[in-house]
């Protein structure tokens, strides 16, 4: 079931009329934002913001910090009431941050099964299996404080897995991971999402992460989408050999106002 939500924030919204009425189920079970504006202390971070995400499609989304990203993907993720807009997404949805949030008091199956509904057996039965997905069987009974970077982060990831969500929102889940650890998760996150086909919405400030992982690239700036790229065939590393790789690079690079296109440039 998709759950529609009109934001409303008579403070910062402007003088509009609202916006379009509540819609049905988005076509395909994805995700449907329309007219969505939010503001902070006067200033315009998002102004009218459309976006379709389908179901089953990686999109990534980027742009300088303070552009609005993770505002819009708080938005999607129904953190966020402020504002005004349309927001329709399919549920179940789930998130993963940049910090892998798992309470230290508690083991690692019981991090992943926390609030899952359901009778107990079956729901740690789907948090062991969630976790032997992501390469961690065997560590269901760790301490958090015991794993490594990229093993939290794996924790996390069957923490948003298990709840089988129709929507997963990625808000920079790589950025503190070293360079060989977060080439790791590329693949584990390509693989389980085309296990599972969710859609998928990433925000990212590495140009390179974009390209490998996604179906389709969106730059976000003063508000709006300014560059909007499609990504043929099949996401992955190998994507690095395909010889419109450089291009498209380049053209997002030049999106973002970044004057030389050095590899793996991050953005500030």
């Amino acid at each position: 079931m998709a759950h529609d939500t009109r934001l409303t924030d008579p403070a910062t919204a402007p003088a509009a009329p609202p916006g379009p009425a509540p819609a049905t189920t988005p076509a395909g079970g994805g995700v449907r934002l329309r007219g969505l504006r939010r503001a902070f202390d006067g200033r315009t971070v998002l102004d009218g913001v459309d976006l379709d995400v389908a179901k089953g499609e990686f999109t990534a989304l980027l742009g300088h910090s303070g552009s609005g990203k993770s505002t819009l993907l708080r938005a999607a993720g129904r953190l966020d009431g402020g504002g005004e807009g349309l927001v329709e997404v399919p549920e179940p949805s789930a998130v993963v941050f940049q910090d892998a949030r798992l309470l230290p008091w508690s083991r690692v199956l019981e991090n992943v099964v926390l609030g899952l509904p359901g009778p107990r057996s079956a729901a740690l039965a789907r948090g062991r299996a969630a976790l032997a997905e992501v390469g961690l069987a065997g560590r269901e009974r760790a301490w958090p404080g015991t794993l490594s970077g990229g093993e939290a982060q794996r924790a996390a990831l069957a923490r948003a897995l298990v709840r089988e969500p129709e929507l997963l929102l990625l808000d920079e889940p790589f950025g503190a991971l070293d360079a060989l650890t977060r080439i790791r998760m590329h693949a584990l996150l390509h693989d389980l999402c085309a296990r599972h086909r969710p859609a998928v919405l990433l925000v990212t400030h590495d140009v390179d992460e974009a390209l490998l992982l996604a179906d389709r690239v969106l730059v976000l700036a003063d508000g709006r989408f300014c560059l909007d790229l499609p990504l043929p065939g099949p996401a992955g590393p190998d994507r690095r050999r395909d010889p419109a790789f450089p291009a498209q690079r380049e053209r997002l690079l030049r999106a973002l106002g970044v004057p030389e296109s050095e590899p793996g440039a991050d953005l500030p």
